[in-house]
């Protein structure tokens, strides 16, 4: 039987160093999910960033306490970790950090069982979406960013 042999990683998270070696293709497969990733967080962002004001006023009209600071964690979110995990940097904990994120807005902005009927689909895709969203983010907290990233290029 063999042994699952771990080393601890720049991150501070134990690698499986069995299965740290990816495939070509896993490679790339990791950088493409990266990507389609940070573009639905990156627009978002931004537009939160360019329509600040706007942001405040629809998180406030959620019930949400200090609007003001849940909207700049939202861009910085957006913006800046999205950046992080497309490039790949300090992966892991991006990831994870981000899936948190949706997860707890989530039932806050996608409440379906709580809104008018003729808005309930649209509401529930998005809440499921979102659910996917923080699956395959955690996906990358557990098996890191691959190769082509720059996490990847600093274990080599």
């Amino acid at each position: 039987m063999a042994t699952l042999t771990t080393t601890p990683s720049h991150s501070g998270l134990a690698v499986n160093t069995e299965a740290a070696a990816l495939t070509p293709a896993q490679n790339a497969a990791a950088l493409v999910g990266r990507i389609l990733i940070a573009l639905l967080f990156l627009p978002s962002g931004w537009g939160k960033l360019t329509g600040f004001s706007g942001t405040v006023q629809y998180i406030a009209s959620k019930g949400v306490p200090f609007p003001e600071v849940c909207a700049a964690i939202a861009v910085a979110v957006e913006l800046l970790l999205a950046l992080a995990l497309l490039v790949g940097f300090k992966t892991r904990w991006v990831a994870l950090l981000m899936a948190v994120f949706v997860l707890v807005i989530t039932p806050i902005f996608h409440n379906y069982w709580a809104v008018p009927e003729a808005q309930m689909y649209m509401q529930k895709l998005n809440f499921w979406k979102n659910l996917a969203i923080a699956g395959g983010l955690l996906g990358f907290f557990a098996f890191g960013p691959g190769t082509y990233s720059v996490d990847g290029r600093r274990r080599e």
